[in-house]
C-alpha cells in the first residue's frame, strides 16, 4: 500500500451518534414513519410511495426549505400518499470530476474532508427528521458508513454499480428497513434479482471487521432505473412489458413481499428530467390496466429540487442540482397532486 497515505483516523459511529443524538422522542418518529413505508411493501398498505428529492444533497439549507415544502404537499396526499425525502449524501464519482457528495465535500466548492463530512450527513439527516417528521432515503455508497445514520435512515437504495457487489448484498441482508436494489447499468434483471435473493437470505460475514450472523431482509426489493446499450446508450425499462416481465420473474423467484420502484428519471429518461412527467403516468396507467402490475409497483423515485434542472458547482443557483438535472418545485407539486388524483 505504498501509494497510499493515512492521513487521520475518522471518528467512529458512536462518536458521531453521541455529537447528533436521535431522541426518544425522534426514534418514535421515526419508528411511526417506518411502519407506513413498511405497510406498504408488505402489502398491508395500498397508499403509493414516492422517494422523491434532489438528485444529490448539496446544500443544506435548499434541502431544509425543500423538506419544509415537501411536508405542506405531503399533508394534502396523506390519504393516498407517502412520502421519504432523498437526501442522497454519497455520490458515485470515481472518475476524478464532478461533485462526490457532502460525505466527501461538505463545501461543495471545496476540498475533500471526510472528518466533516461524516459529521455533516449526520447533522443533515437528524435536522430533516426532527425539523420535517420525515423519515428519510439515501444510498449506500459505502456499507462501511451505514452505522452512521443507521437510526436515522428509513430507506435505503443501492445504486446500479453496487448491486453486483457482495459486500453490499450481505449488509442489506442485516438491514431492518426497506433496501432497493437498482438494476445494474447493463440491464440484466438476473442480476438484480440475484442481489435481492441474497439480501433476503441469512448470512454469516466479515463486517468491520467482527464476524457477524445476518437473518435476511424479506423488505429487499427491484428499482427499474433503466440502462445503457454496449454503446453507451440509454434505453428504459419502464414499459407495461418491462413491468409484466419482472411480475413474472418474481413469480417464480418464491421471494418474499414483491415489489418494485420506478425511477423515473436516469437511464428511463435518459436524464431529460422532463420526461419524469410523463413516465410516472405511463407507469400509472401500466398499474390501471393489469392489477398483477398495479400490485407489484409500489411507488415511485423522482429527482426533484426546488429549481429546474442543473448547473455547474461554480454557478450560483440556490435549489438547483449540482449533479444531475432535476424537476423544479411547481412541477413537482402538479406532479405529485396528479399522482394522488389518479390513484
Amino acid at each position: 500500500m505504498k501509494n497510499m497515505e493515512f492521513s487521520r483516523k475518522l471518528p467512529i459511529p458512536m462518536e458521531v451518534k453521541e455529537l447528533y443524538p436521535c431522541t426518544p422522542h425522534l426514534a418514535a418518529v421515526k419508528e411511526q414513519n417506518d411502519q407506513a413505508i413498511q405497510a406498504i411493501f408488505r402489502g398491508e398498505s395500498d397508499k403509493f410511495l414516492l422517494v422523491i428529492g434532489p438528485c444529490s444533497a448539496d446544500d443544506e439549507n435548499a434541502v431544509l426549505e425543500y423538506v419544509s415544502r415537501l411536508r405542506d404537499l405531503q399533508e394534502k396526499v396523506a390519504d393516498k400518499i407517502v412520502m421519504v425525502p432523498r437526501i442522497y449524501t454519497n455520490k458515485p464519482r470515481t472518475t476524478g470530476h464532478g461533485y462526490k457528495g457532502i460525505l466527501h465535500q461538505p463545501d461543495p466548492n471545496g476540498k475533500p474532508d471526510l472528518f466533516q463530512g461524516v459529521v455533516a450527513i449526520r447533522e443533515l439527516h437528524m435536522r430533516v427528521l426532527k425539523e420535517s417528521g420525515f423519515g428519510t432515503a439515501d444510498e449506500m455508497l459505502y456499507p462501511d458508513n451505514y452505522r452512521y445514520l443507521s437510526d436515522l435512515l428509513s430507506y435505503v437504495a443501492i445504486g446500479a454499480r453496487s448491486v453486483e457487489n457482495q459486500e453490499h448484498r450481505l449488509t442489506s441482508s442485516g438491514l431492518d428497513i426497506p433496501v432497493g436494489m437498482k438494476n445494474p447499468t447493463s440491464g440484466d434483471i438476473s442480476v438484480m434479482m440475484n442481489s435481492i435473493t441474497a439480501a433476503q437470505n441469512p448470512h454469516t460475514f466479515i463486517y468491520r471487521g467482527w464476524e457477524v450472523t445476518s437473518t435476511g431482509n424479506d423488505l429487499a426489493h427491484a428499482i427499474l432505473r433503466g440502462y445503457v446499450n454496449k454503446h453507451g446508450q440509454p434505453l428504459s425499462n419502464y414499459h407495461y412489458e418491462d413491468l409484466l416481465h419482472l411480475y413474472e420473474t418474481y413469480a417464480e423467484s418464491g421471494l418474499s413481499n414483491p415489489a418494485v420502484l420506478v425511477d423515473v428519471n436516469h437511464s428511463n429518461s435518459g436524464k431529460q428530467y422532463l420526461e419524469q412527467i410523463r413516465i410516472a403516468k405511463e407507469v400509472l396507467h401500466s398499474c390501471r390496466y393489469n392489477k398483477d402490475v398495479g400490485g407489484l409497483v409500489k411507488g415511485l423515485m423522482i429527482e426533484s429540487y426546488l429549481q429546474d434542472g442543473c448547473r455547474k458547482i461554480t454557478e450560483e443557483g440556490y435549489g438547483k442540482s449540482i449533479t444531475d438535472p432535476c424537476l423544479g418545485w411547481e412541477k413537482t407539486q402538479r406532479l405529485v397532486l396528479d399522482i394522488a388524483d389518479s390513484l
